[in-house]
This record gives structure tokens, C-alpha cells and sequence, in this order.
């Protein structure tokens, strides 16, 4: 039963195997499945007090204060009132009960607005609309294009051929690229129509619910007969329907018992380093405490039976105390309660508080703001802030992380010339942005008005009909799986399996060769205004082996051709010997491509013979259809076909990074983080991605692949890597080795291992699965943790949570994790601290984070600044915060000895009560909150400033002993000093002030003033806040204390204010003044000495840092010239194919194609109309040619080679100036010159191939290149040679003239 939120009874069984029956929720409801509600959040209505008080009183400090509290409601050893403890102790409780149910109560808004989002139920023959959290097991709903997935549900049938659905699956495991499923032919035929689904009863029996996204098993039984079911026929939850009309789904699995759900992980309750550190310190000042307590009971009970026993006329025995030893007892507790201020519960109140202004500050920072789409920096959670500062190990996800998620074709290589670069009129290649003009593609009325292209030169080669660079365009355009949709005539829309695919096709599009429709039998092209459709006669399929994939088309002129694009390691080895210079240049431009971390793919294509393409296509049929060794056949036949293939060049794909991403990565390395990427990502992808953003480069002595398909493999690999990274490592007296043997059942912590170079690895999914297991999981975290960077691709969601919490379990050291995704929440929750990125792919990862905010490069500025910062300041805050509260409480301990040990305090009731409330409070606020060793930009110029907290080295055990003791010494100093200077002293007038109150006035005053001077010592960045609290700390407690001790206040309140005249009469006399400075004196300078020596004789790291910003900061160096990050590398296969095995195939049987678009063969453009002509030009060509000849001479040459008199061109009268002859054929004007100048005022390079073989007539005719309107920008250098060399000078309009 349910009661309050909470389930009683018996234990639900864990279930075997799922059975259920479609639209029969009463068969359904006997099994008890769960519905299809989530639930986020930790606590309800209910459970909410005791689940938080459980939760909050698991801090040990909070147990000690419930404790006291119990201590102080006994009369007989109270000294305090019971109140002093219950209301500190509430506050606390109240302020962190407060911010957990804010906290929780965004996660049930979260839970509800999921909840209650609408989805059509089919009920009792209707579709009717119900809250998703409402839908049950065996339910039958319908969803439409663009709706998420509700459940985990059967696809019965859909709006496309063959009941195909397309869905997108970023949320599951961050592929944006299409994936298709196919409903059983039995269900298919149920259609939409509500009475055959109404009427439909299959019984489905399936595993029980687990987190394997990519596997499913079960049967459907209907009608008597049974039906396999895998998951190629599933939609599961936290996918989109794309493309779809509509769908209906059977519910196999709902809620928490969806793959979703399964993997995302627990809500666990979080807790920083420094507070698990500070429950252990607190157990040792507990030790402490009683040992204190201890000494000074067993000093009450001699003292009462040597002396007290015989004053009992002065001094009675409390009621009940008949004995020495039972006196001491009740010493013990009453000193319990008096020295409790070793740990205060302010300390509590004030680290809430100040972790609550650091988060203020993450929320504030403007440089975290992103205005594009006005998402400011988050802290959604205010007790990890410090935690920020120690980071060790950063798990990224990549896709929406650390890349935009687009495409983008960026350059290209055809016939051995490079596109893509813009260059000056000087020559010099410039840096493209978002001021660099783009190519104009009006011309192209089916242009992708998104796409951006910026070197013109390859709109001229377009133009000019370069055959080549035609060929390469008709290779884009065919040779892909791209859907073609053009629901409005011109209004094209590609569905690509792979992105980059996508990237290729739309290039093509733009530059003339638009891919229109296609059918299983052809493919439709407009090519330059033209449509033509090309007879598709087969595709040979991409997968991870081939890493290639082939088109077989035969052209409408009847020319049959292969076209092949694929890994250029792969194609070069099918090329033709003939192509063996072009290969040199292509791999030239490949290795720049790949050097800017672009994604390439080589192009070349084969004209096949009509009689060997018959047979070939005949013995393809037979292997197609064979029974056995079907893909070794056509793979056979495959490598038969593609072979002497000829080289048309190489395509560069950029996979768009987030802004700043190498940068911060590269300043994240300086700090000594290591970055590990987690992706759902092919290995290729995540590879590419790896190298172009700086995490792996051509440095690394190696990048070791772990890929094995079975444990051992895997174990062999790992093993081979670690003995190449430290052979050390395998010795018997290896101190990791040796620990091991020691410690087998306990849980070992591994230290870090240096290895003796850089390495990075890569593992992928499968693999992983057997790392994690236990017998391998140790050898996988010492050899990654070797590695600087380690990269694992097609890993699950929980997958990414085991590889997390296997680093937190074996690495003594802070973990981050930082995703977009819903893929990604489990690792968020895992990690100790999960930061979400508000990106393209929902919500899911923000509100399962701690932190949030919209670009990875904020990262950098979370850690280096603001989580330094936090760190620092409450390192500082505990430091001293300790010592204060020690030198306050440890001079309680020395008056015992004076005091027979009576639980009597040194200091005046009302200034117990204030110290750490007023006097002392905000002082280490301002410092907690403003401090800083150096400002945000140093932060961020010296990462190494960052080393200091992943080591803990601000605040440890060793501090604290250091803390401690000097809290001791300072009691001492403050006991005695008072104590001896008030020592049968007399005032000047002869009277004594040798009493308890002015001795307690003086102690207390020299208290302040040494923890107010100790303080300033501390806070390295001044500002007017700190001076006011410091200074008006001090001000407050002399004016409280002139007040409390004054006559008017004793006459009012007589019990409350004994201390009457006390501060007048002390604090007049000189010699108590010399007293105070003396103290004040012996606490301060050792501290000041040794922190002067140790600066001296020993710096840290960070105090070299230090002194290098303080020179900086004398002498500014010249700022340094922005530079561009490019990576410099040799490696070249930098493919990625992302489409499904099999999709061709697809393709072919037609199986996935809709009714052909009204609009797929109509609509034409050409740029070789009237409108886009250009109306004629002049050649100059050939520098020798034109040395040292006369105007006259150069006109008439020039006009010769026109070949129209010069007087004519095109049907236009031309005037050619005299000057501007001389200019260009004066050796001193330009090393070599090939310029169309035209009358339309603008310029085009003509290039050596459009010249005949003795390079004196023009081969092509004039081409159609500029619009009648402005004036184009002229074209860059281009590749020299040392007989032509061309170069275009910017030209007047005056240089030619109409007449």
C-alpha cells in the first residue's frame, strides 16, 4: 500500500521477462508495471523534513550541537542557557531545509512539466488526449512529426512507404543525424485506421527492462503466429519523430522503466571535499575537546578533595555532589558546554553565507553572459563553489559540448588546386570572419541561402566550365543517401543519415549541381540550369571496413560511371598510376585540411566499359542473392569494380567547435586538468574532433586504440599500452603493485602514475563494457589516467556514469562533468560536480546540473577564476576562523588552573555571547567574500595558479594542526601576558586593579585586537568593505563595552552588567595599553617572520606565479599579436561517414521513397543567360612578351591576341588607354600578368589551362562571370608557375571606356 508517498508491503520481484497485451490494460495492470510518470526530485510533501534532518545531520557538527543542546537542558551542568544553542542550531537547519526544497522543488516543476505534456491515446476506438503521465503498459498512442518519443513503444505503423519512421536520437547518444526504423509488414497494415488498431490484440513477450539502448528482444504473437522483434522496430523515449507525419506506437516500457530512465542515474546528495574534511577535523577537535575537558575534570576532582573539601563553608557543594569524583564528573560537562566555541555553530551559519555570495557572483558575471540567446551563468546549487577550485579530471560530452552541432563544407581540392582561402590584393592570406564578404549565389535561384562559401575563385572555375571542377560538383550531387523534400517549389530540404553528407550535398547544391529527387531506379540533378536525370544502377555500400562508399550511374547521354568517395588511406590504394602527381598535390592540400582539424574525404570516380559492367552487374544480382557468404561476395565484387579509379580531389568538412573551445582546452591542460571526452560518437568523429580542438596533436609520442571484441583483447591492450607508457610499471617493486598485494579487500586509492611521454587514448563502446568490468576496471584507470587526454566513443549514458564514478573510486581527486544532453544527465549527477550546457538539445542536462551556462569556453572562467576564488577564500576563512575560535576558547583552559578548576569563565557573559556573533563575524566575511590574490585576468594568464587546489594545499590536516597550534600559542600569549601584567599591580592613584573583571576586560580586548590584526595580515586584496568591517568591528566592541560597563546600564539591569566602571578604570591606565601592544606583538611577528622566510627560503609554485605578475605588473609587456590557432599535422584520414550499414540498400529497394514531388524535374536556372553575360574583355598575357615595348607596340599586340582588331569585343566599341598598357607591360609593374578586363568594370583571372598548347590562343570561350550591377572584388594570387605567373591589380572604371 501507499501512504504519504511511500510504498509498504511486500517486495515487488524483480522482474524476469515483460508480457503484456495491446489494448488490454486490465490483463496489464496484474503485473504491477510502472506508469509512465518520472520522478526527479528526492523528497514530497512528507517525507521532506525527515529525509532533509537525516540528510543534515549526517554532518557531524550538527549531531554535536543537537547534542549540546541535550547537555545545556541539564540543570546541574549548564552554564549556558539552552537557547544560546537552539537558535544558531535552527538557523542552520532552516537556511540549508530552505535552499534543498528551492532546489527540489525546480526538479518537481521539471517532473511535472514532462508529466503533463499531451500525447493521443487510443481509447476504446477513439484518439483521445491524455497527460503523458497517464499513459500505461500495452497502451496504443499516436505521434506526429516533431513530437517526442512518450515512451519506449513498438512501431505498428506510419504515414511512410513501408512504414518507415525517421527519428532523431541527439538526446540518447548525441548523433543528430537520422536514423530509420521499420514497423513488422503485419502491423503495417493496420495504417491509421482506428478500428483495425482497436481491434488489434498481439501479445508481446520481451526482456525486462534494462539500459541497453542499442538492444532489444522479444516475439509478437497475433493470430497464432509469431514475429521477432529487435530494436530496428523500437522508438524509444527521448527521441524525436522527423519527416513523419504521423505514427503508432505500442508501450512496451514506461517511466522508470524506459531505456531513458534506466539510464540516467540517481539524485545523490552531494557534498564537497572541504566538508567531508571538516567532519573528520571535527571528530579530532572532539578528541581534543574531551581530552581538554578530561584534564581539567581530573583537576576539578584533586582540587575539591586536597582544598575544596575543607572551603565547603565559602565555596558549598553544588546540590547532590557529596564527593570529589562525582564533582569532576559534572566538571567534565560543564566544560563541554564552556569550551563548545571550539567549534562553533557560526561556522556553519558563515560558510552557508559565503558560499551563498560566491554564487551570487557566478550568477552576476557578465562574462558569462551569453547574448545570443540571453543566458546568463547559473549556480543551481550554492554548497559546491569551492569544490570548483580542485577540479582534476573534466568528462566532456562532444557533440553540442564541445562542438555547434553543424556542418559546415569549408575547402576543397580539385585537379590539384585548393579552394577555400581568401587572400589580399598583396597576396597574403587573410582570416576569414564574419566581416569577410561571402560568395554571391543569387545567380542560383535553388541556393541554400544558409550556406557560406568565400574564395570566388571557385564560382569562376564553375563558370568557366571547368571540367574538372564539374566533375567534382556531379560527384557531390550523386554519389550520397541524401532524401530530398520540396513540399514548395525551390524550397529544398535534405534529410542526410550523416551530417557531413548533408554538408556535401548542399555544397553542390549552391555551386550549380542541385540534387532534386530520386527514386529507386534514378537519380534528378539540375546541373547549371539544366535537369537531368541519371539511371542509378547501384550503390556500393559505406561500412566501418570498406570506409568507402560507391555510386554506379548512367548519365542521360548513356556514359556509364562509378563515382567513390571515401577515407583517402583507403582510396589511394584504388587509384590509377596515372594519377600519381595529382595524389602529391591532393596530399598536400590534405595534410593543411587536416592541420586545421577539417574532416576530409577523397573523390574519384571511373568510366566503366558497357560489356564488363553487364557481367559485373549480373554476378552482383548472385551474390546479392546468395544464402551464404552473401557479404563476402559483394565485397568481393566491390573491390573488383572500384579499382583504377581516377582522382578528382578531396573535400574539407569543418564540424563547427563552439567559440574558443581549443583555447580553453589548451588553457585547461595548463592548469593540469585532464579532459576526458565521452561521446556516443563514432570513433572516427570523436577522433577528428579530438585532434581539431587541441586535445590531440601530432606531439603525442602515441594515440593507443583500444577496440578488442572480447575481455582478454581488451586486457592485452590496455596492458600493452601502460608498458609502452612506464615499462616500471610491471615490476614487483612498483609501489602500486605492492600496494595492491597488501591491500586486496580493502579499497585502494592510486596514486598518480607519470608517464614518460605524452599519450592519448581512445576506446570505444564495446571494448569499454568489458574494461568496466571488476577483474579490468583497475587496469583501465591506471592506463588512462597515464594518458593526457582520453577519448571514449560510442559509449551508452550509463556508460559515461561508470567510467565517472570508476575515477572517483580509484583517483583521490575532484571530478567534473559537463553535457547537454539528456544522454549526458547520468554522469552529471555521477561526477562531483555536473555542469549542463544550455544548448540545442533541450533542457535535461540544466536541470539535472549544478552549474549552468551556454558555451564551453565559460568553463575556463567558472574554474580558473570564480572556482579558484571560492576555493581560496574559504580555505582562508576556515584557516583563520579556527585559529580564532582556538585562541579564544584555549584561555578558558589556562584559568581553569587558576580558577580550582571551577567551570568559571575568563570572559564577561556578554562578550562570549558576541564574539563570534558581532565582533568577529563580519571581518572574516568581507575577507570570504572580496579576497583575491590576483585579479580574474591573471587568473587566466597564469592556468598553473589553479595546481595549488587539486593538491589541497590550501587546506588540509597539516594546516589545520598548524592552525591549532598557533591558536595555542596565541592563548598562551593572551592567558599570561594579561595575567602577569594585572599580577598585584596598582593603578597610579595606589589602587588595586589586580581583580577578575579587568583582568577579563584586558584579555578580551588583546583577544580582539590580535584576531582583528591577524586578519589583516591575511586578506591580500583590500577594498572599502574590508576596512569598514575590520575597523568598525573594533569601534562596536569598545562602544558595546563602555556601554555594558557603565553605571546607567548596571543601575538598569544590576544582575545582567556586574562588569560596573570596569572598562574606565582599565583601559586608562598606560601600562594595560603596553600590555595589549606587547601581546598583540608576541602573536603577530612570528607569523609575519616565518611567512617572510618561507616566501624567501622556500616559494610554492604559486609564490613564484605571484612574483612574476607583481614584475608584470611593473613593466607591461606589449600586447602580443592575436594569432590564430592552427594545428600543424601530418594525418589525413580524417572521414566520417555517420550513416547506418545498409541504408543503401535501402535506397535501392525503394522501400523509403515518397510519391515523386510535383516539383522534382521542373524549374531551371542558367547562368549562361543574358542576364548574367559578361560583355567582353582584353587579354594580356605572358610578361616576356610585353618588356620594354612601346605603347603603340603593346596596344597593337594586345589587340592582336583579342583577335578582334582590339576595336570590337562582343559586339562592343572599346578604347584602350595608352598609360594603362605601359603600366601593365612595364617590367617594374606586376612579375606576370593574365587579366579579363571588362566592360562591365570588373576583372577575372583566365587560368593556363583555358590557353592552347603553345599558349597563344584562348581554348575556352569568354565566360558568363559578372552581373551588369557593382563592380566585383578582383580575385587572389594564384598558384605560381614559372612560366605564367598571374596576378590581378585592382582596376579603375577608367581603364576602360565605353565610346
Amino acid at each position: 500500500m501507499s501512504l504519504f508517498g511511500l510504498k509498504f508491503g511486500k517486495k515487488k520481484l524483480k522482474e524476469e521477462e515483460r508480457q503484456l497485451q495491446a489494448n488490454n490494460r486490465d490483463f496489464n495492470l496484474q503485473f504491477e508495471y510502472a506508469n509512465n510518470s518520472i520522478k526527479t526530485s528526492k523528497y514530497n510533501f512528507f517525507t521532506f523534513l525527515p529525509l532533509n534532518l537525516f540528510e543534515q545531520f549526517q554532518r557531524i557538527a550538527n549531531a554535536y550541537f543537537l547534542f549540546l543542546l541535550i547537555l545545556q537542558l541539564i540543570p546541574q551542568i549548564s552554564s549556558l542557557a539552552w537557547f544560546t544553542t537552539v537558535v544558531p542550531l535552527v538557523l542552520v537547519l532552516a537556511v540549508s531545509g530552505v535552499k534543498d526544497a528551492i532546489d527540489d522543488f525546480n526538479r518537481h516543476k521539471s517532473d511535472k512539466h514532462v508529466n503533463n505534456r499531451p500525447v493521443q491515446v487510443l481509447i476504446n476506438g477513439m484518439l483521445k488526449e491524455q497527460k503523458w503521465m497517464n499513459v500505461q503498459v500495452g497502451d496504443i498512442i499516436k505521434l506526429e512529426n516533431n513530437n517526442f518519443v512518450t515512451a519506449d513503444l513498438l512501431l505498428l505503423s506510419s504515414s511512410e512507404p513501408h512504414s518507415l519512421t525517421y527519428i532523431e536520437t541527439a538526446e540518447l547518444d548525441g548523433e543528430t543525424n537520422l536514423k530509420v526504423k521499420q514497423a513488422l509488414t503485419v502491423t503495417a497494415e493496420l495504417g491509421e485506421d482506428l478500428q483495425k488498431l482497436t481491434e488489434f490484440n498481439g501479445e508481446i513477450r520481451c526482456e525486462a527492462p534494462n539500459n541497453k539502448l542499442d538492444k532489444f528482444t522479444g516475439t509478437l504473437t497475433l493470430r497464432g503466429e509469431k514475429y521477432a522483434l529487435d530494436n530496428e522496430k523500437m522508438l524509444l523515449r527521448g527521441c524525436t519523430i522527423r519527416n513523419t507525419e504521423w505514427c503508432f506506437g505500442l508501450v512496451i516500457y514506461a517511466g522508470p522503466d524506459t531505456k531513458l530512465m534506466q539510464n540516467s542515474g540517481k539524485t545523490t546528495f552531494k557534498r564537497t571535499s572541504i566538508d567531508r574534511l571538516m567532519n573528520v577535523l571535527v571528530l579530532v577537535i572532539f578528541a581534543f575537546l574531551a581530552l581538554m575537558c578530561l584534564i581539567l575534570a581530573i583537576g576539578n576532582g584533586i582540587w575539591e578533595h586536597d582544598k575544596g573539601y575543607y572551603f565547603q563553608v565559602y565555596l558549598p557543594w553544588a546540590e547532590g555532589v557529596n564527593s570529589a569524583s562525582y564533582s569532576g564528573f559534572l566538571m567534565f560537562w560543564s566544560y563541554v558546554i564552556i569550551l563548545n566555541t571550539v567549534v562553533p555553530i557560526s561556522l556553519y551559519v558563515s560558510v552557508e553565507i559565503i558560499r551563498l555570495g560566491n554564487s551570487f557572483y557566478i550568477d552576476w558575471d557578465r562574462k558569462m553572459y551569453y547574448p545570443a540567446n540571453d543566458t546568463p551563468a547559473q549556480a543551481r546549487t550554492t554548497t559546491l563553489n569551492e569544490e570548483l577550485g580542485q577540479i582534476k579530471y573534466i568528462f566532456s560530452d562532444k557533440t553540442g559540448t564541445l562542438t555547434q552541432n553543424i556542418m559546415c563544407f569549408n575547402k576543397c581540392s580539385i585537379n590539384g588546386k585548393s579552394y577555400g582561402d581568401v587572400y589580399d590584393m598583396s597576396g597574403q592570406r587573410i582570416e576569414i570572419n564574419e566581416n569577410t564578404q561571402k560568395v554571391d549565389f543569387s545567380y542560383n535561384p535553388l541556393a541554400d541561402p544558409k550556406f557560406a562559401f568565400y574564395d570566388r575563385s571557385l564560382v569562376e572555375a564553375v563558370k568557366l566550365n571547368d571540367v574538372p571542377t564539374h566533375r567534382f560538383f556531379r560527384l557531390l550531387s550523386l554519389c550520397h543517401t541524401v532524401m530530398p523534400e520540396e513540399k514548395k517549389e525551390g524550397n529544398l530540404v535534405y534529410q542526410a543519415q550523416s551530417p557531413d553528407e548533408g554538408a556535401l550535398v548542399t555544397a553542390a547544391r549552391n555551386f550549380g549541381f542541385v540534387f532534386r529527387a530520386r527514386t529507386p531506379e534514378t537519380i534528378t540533378v539540375v546541373e547549371m540550369g539544366e535537369t537531368k536525370v541519371y539511371k542509378l544502377l547501384a550503390i556500393l555500400d559505406f561500412n566501418n571496413v570498406r570506409k568507402r562508399m560507391s555510386v554506379i550511374v548512367r548519365s542521360p547521354e548513356g556514359d556509364l560511371t562509378l563515382y567513390c568517395k571515401g577515407a583517402d588511406t583507403i582510396l589511394y590504394e584504388l587509384l590509377h598510376p596515372s594519377c600519381n602527381s595529382l595524389k602529391e598535390e591532393t596530399t598536400e592540400h590534405l595534410n593543411e585540411f587536416a592541420g586545421e582539424g577539417l574532416r576530409t574525404l577523397v573523390v574519384a570516380y571511373k568510366s566503366l566499359e558497357e560489356d564488363y559492367f553487364q557481367g559485373w552487374i549480373r554476378r552482383h544480382h548472385e551474390a546479392s542473392t546468395a544464402l551464404e557468404g552473401r557479404e563476402d561476395k559483394l565485397s568481393e565484387l566491390y573491390e573488383e569494380i572500384e579499382k583504377d579509379l581516377m582522382l578528382l580531389g578531396a573535400t574539407a568538412i569543418e564540424d563547427k567547435l563552439q567559440d574558443g573551445v581549443p583555447q580553453t582546452i589548451e588553457t585547461l591542460a595548463k592548469a593540469n586538468i585532464k579532459i576526458w571526452v565521452l561521446t556516443g560518437d563514432k570513433q572516427e568523429t570523436a577522433m577528428n574532433i579530438g585532434y581539431s580542438c587541441n586535445l590531440l596533436n601530432d606531439d603525442m609520442e602515441e594515440v593507443f586504440i583500444v577496440e578488442g571484441s572480447t575481455s582478454d583483447d581488451v586486457l592485452n591492450e590496455l596492458r600493452n599500452a601502460r608498458k609502452k607508457m612506464k615499462p616500471d610499471s610491471f615490476l614487483d617493486s612498483d609501489e602500486i603493485n605492492i600496494q595492491f598485494e597488501k591491500s586486496s579487500k580493502k579499497q585502494i586509492i592510486i596514486p598518480d602514475e607519470q608517464a614518460n611521454g605524452v599519450y592519448g587514448l581512445v576506446i570505444t563502446g564495446h571494448s569499454l563494457a568489458y574494461a568496466l568490468e571488476g577483474n579490468l576496471e583497475l587496469e583501465l584507470v591506471r592506463t588512462a589516467c597515464m594518458c593526457k587526454v582520453v577519448i571514449c566513443c560510442r559509449v551508452t549514458p550509463l556508460q559515461k556514469a561508470q567510467v565517472v564514478e570508476l575515477v572517483k573510486k580509484y583517483k583521490k581527486a575532484v571530478t567534473l562533468a559537463i553535457g547537454d544532453g539528456a544522454n549526458d544527465v547520468s554522469m552529471i549527477k555521477t561526477a562531483h560536480i555536473g555542469v549542463g550546457i544550455s544548448g540545442q538539445e533541450g533542457m535535461q542536462a540544466v536541470l539535472s546540473s549544478d552549474f549552468s551556462f551556454a558555451q564551453f569556453r565559460y568553463l575556463q572562467r567558472l574554474l580558473l577564476v570564480h572556482g579558484r576564488w571560492s576555493y581560496i577564500r574559504m580555505c582562508k576563512f576556515l584557516k583563520y576562523f579556527f585559529y580564532k575560535n582556538f585562541a579564544f576558547t584555549l584561555v578558558h583552559f589556562w584559568y581553569g588552573f587558576f580558577s580550582g578548576f571551577s567551570a568559571q569563565t575568563v570572559y564577561d557573559e556578554w562578550f562570549i555571547t558576541l564574539y563570534n556573533l558581532v565582533y568577529t563575524s563580519l571581518p572574516v566575511l568581507g575577507m570570504s567574500l572580496f579576497d583575491q590574490d590576483v585579479d580574474d585576468h591573471w587568473s587566466m594568464v597564469f592556468p598553473q595558479l589553479y595546481v595549488p587546489g587539486q593538491q589541497n594545499l590550501y587546506f588540509n590536516k597539516v594546516v589545520f594542526v598548524k592552525c591549532m597550534l598557533q591558536g595555542i600559542y596565541s592563548s598562551l600569549i593572551l592567558f599570561f601576558i594579561p595575567y602577569g601584567a594585572m599580577y598585584n599591580t596598582m593603578r597610579s592613584d595606589g589602587k588595586a586593579i589586580a581583580d577578575y573583571q579587568s583582568f577579563a576586560l584586558m584579555a578580551q580586548t588583546c583577544l580582539l585586537i590580535v584576531v582583528s590584526v591577524q586578519i589583516g595580515l591575511d586578506t591580500s586584496y583590500w577594498t572599502v568593505v574590508n576596512q569598514f568591517f575590520i575597523w568598525g568591528s573594533l569601534s562596536v566592541y569598545f562602544a558595546i563595552t563602555f556601554t555594558m560597563y557603565s553605571d546607567g546600564m548596571y543601575l538598569i539591569f544590576t544582575a545582567s552588567f556586574p562588569f560596573i566602571g570596569t572598562a574606565r578604570s582599565t583601559l586608562s591606565q598606560p601600562n594595560v595599553w603596553l600590555a595589549i601592544f606587547l601581546s598583540i606583538a608576541l602573536c603577530v611577528l612570528p607569523v609575519v617572520g616565518f611567512r617572510f622566510l618561507k616566501a624567501q627560503l622556500k616559494p610554492t609554485p604559486s609564490d613564484k606565479v605571484l612574483l612574476k605578475i607583481k614584475e608584470a605588473k611593473k613593466r607591461p609587456p606589449p600586447p602580443s599579436p592575436k594569432r590564430r590557432l592552427r594545428r600543424t599535422s601530418t594525418r589525413r584520414s580524417g572521414y566520417a561517414f555517420s550513416h547506418q550499414h545498409g541504408f543503401g540498400a535501402l535506397i535501392m529497394s525503394g522501400r523509403n521513397m515518397r510519391p515523386k514531388s510535383p516539383f522534382a524535374t521542373t524549374g531551371t536556372f542558367s547562368p549562361n543567360s543574358d542576364k548574367y553575360k559578361h560583355k567582353g574583355f582584353i587579354l594580356v598575357r605572358e610578361r616576356r612578351a610585353f618588356w620594354n615595348l612601346s605603347a603603340q607596340e603593346c596596344r597593337s599586340r594586345v589587340c592582336s591576341l583579342t583577335g578582334d582588331g582590339g576595336r570590337r569585343i562582343c559586339g562592343k566599341p572599346l578604347t584602350v588607354f595608352p598609360a594603362t598598357l605601359s603600366a601593365v607591360c612595364s617590367p617594374a609593374g606586376f612579375v606576370g600578368v593574365g587579366v579579363i578586363l571588362s566592360t562591365a568594370f570588373s576583372a577575372v583571372v583566365l587560368r593556363r589551362n583555358h590557353f592552347d598548347a603553345a599558349g597563344s590562343h584562348l581554348v575556352a570561350s569568354p565566360p558568363s562571370i559578372w552581373s551588369d550591377k557593382a563592380p566585383q572584388p578582383l580575385s587572389p594570387v594564384m598558384k605560381a608557375n614559372p612560366e605564367f605567373q598571374y596576378r590581378v591589380s585592382q582596376i579603375d572604371d577608367n581603364i576602360l571606356e565605353e565610346t
